[in-house]
């Protein structure tokens, strides 16, 4: 599962998980930190990247559009980047689990 970061979410959580989501960045990363949601949608539906957001628009362009891309909502609250980090790595076989086996488009964490 390659993820792709929103831009609410710190970049620096792409090292510490670049091991368990090989492929994974982060929308400054690749320099879509102005894009609107729909051009950052379009981009991770072209690249197969899995969206993680605190952002709950794409769940909703999620339901107009359809998948790919698949999205994880984080309603974790305001947490470090690096106590995200680890919920993303210790939700990692639930959400290859929910988003690859059963195909949901949308997970909450």
């Amino acid at each position: 599962m390659k993820l792709l970061l929103d831009e609410n979410l710190s970049r620096r959580i792409v090292s510490l998980i670049a091991s368990h989501y090989p492929g994974t960045s982060q929308v400054a990363l690749l320099g879509l930190e102005r894009a609107s949601d729909t051009a950052l949608w379009a981009y991770a539906r072209q690249h197969d990247f899995i969206i993680v957001t605190k952002d709950s628009d794409f769940v909703d362009l999620s339901t107009v559009y359809g998948q790919p891309p698949k999205v994880v909502l984080l309603k974790t609250g305001n947490q470090t980047w690096q106590a995200t980090a680890q919920i993303l790595i210790d939700h990692r076989k639930s959400l290859e689990s929910a988003l690859i086996v059963a195909n949901a488009a949308c997970v909450d964490l």
